[in-house]
């Protein structure tokens, strides 16, 4: 809706050349919806404005997500960069309380549904933006951006199509795993607004709030996606640690409306800390599964 939304826009680098035959404009814009101040990064193919893939980050997470020695520059900057070389404009942000979205929220007070709002917001930027088809957006969401994902997709209906990696599905297995039981019960019988302290599995001590754990003992991103009946992507690991591989089959037999699941022989971050190959694979499988329901026309360059 025109109007609801204000947005400033700052050329991060003003133009900048990616590898490859191809140009893309990639610009760092600030989104303003009510109170909200989230900031993401708006990569644009070279031509006529074009269909545009919303990308949502993950658990503790941030916009260009995880960079490797493999992946230097962050898979979710490789995969926007394959995707303006494939015709598609992207716009990756951060969540309120992540990376540069920091102006009114922490990340002790970040939610599930403070994250849908985020992207709820980043949609109706897409929607009336000159810059891009913003009758075709798709989201792409990683982890809990899959949970995410599931959500504004089953609660507007809008997406043109939507593409979950390793999404989250099982939210209090998972998050016992991330956090710890410890954790997960405190968090859970905290007040909404209190603070509870939690420990990352790789050592890092990061404070959350007891909306969040009430969020996780509750939340249903089966039911979610079943609420949506436009084309669905789920990529799922046979070796995901993190995400039981049987929550892709969850979440098809959940979604009524067209399908594409791929599982693959990799952990929760695509096989990533040994190799890029994987994650190329990935790409290229949600390309495909795109194209099938948007029409694009790719740039010489």
């Amino acid at each position: 809706m025109r109007g609801l939304c204000f947005v400033f826009l700052a050329l991060c680098l003003a133009s900048v050349q990616l590898a490859g035959a191809y140009a893309a404009s990639v610009r760092t814009v600030t989104i303003g919806h009510g109170h909200l101040q989230i900031v993401g990064t708006l990569t644009l193919p070279a031509g006529d404005p074009a269909p545009v893939v919303l990308m949502l980050h993950g658990f503790a997470g941030a916009r260009d997500e995880l960079r490797t020695s493999y992946v230097e520059e962050g898979v979710f900057t490789r995969t926007a960069n394959r995707l303006a070389a494939a015709g598609y404009a992207s716009l990756r942000i951060d969540f309120r309380g992540s990376g540069d979205s920091v102006a009114d929220l922490t990340f002790s007070q970040t939610t599930f549904e403070s994250q849908i709002l985020d992207a709820r917001a980043a949609i109706e930027y897409l929607k009336d933006s000159p810059l891009v088809q913003g009758n075709k957006i798709n989201l792409l969401g990683w982890d809990q951006g899959g949970l995410v994902a599931s959500a504004v997709a089953g609660r507007t209906g809008l997406p043109n199509s939507v593409a979950l990696w390793s999404a989250i599905v099982d939210t209090v297995d998972t998050f016992a795993e991330i956090l710890g039981e410890k954790a997960l019960v405190d968090g859970t019988q905290a007040k909404a607004d209190q603070p509870v302290k939690a420990t990352l599995p790789w050592g890092v001590e990061i404070d959350l709030n007891g909306g969040f754990f009430h969020q996780v003992e509750r939340f249903n991103t089966a039911a979610e996606i079943a609420s949506y009946s436009g084309p669905l992507f789920v990529a799922q690991g046979a070796k995901d640690e993190l995400v039981s591989p049987e929550s892709a089959a969850i979440l098809i037999v959940a979604h009524d409306g067209p399908e594409k699941p791929w599982i693959y022989e990799m952990d929760h971050v695509f096989n990533v800390f040994d190799t890029d190959t994987t994650l190329e694979s990935l790409i290229s499988a949600t390309f495909e599964f795109l194209n099938e329901y948007n029409a694009v026309n790719l740039n010489d360059g």
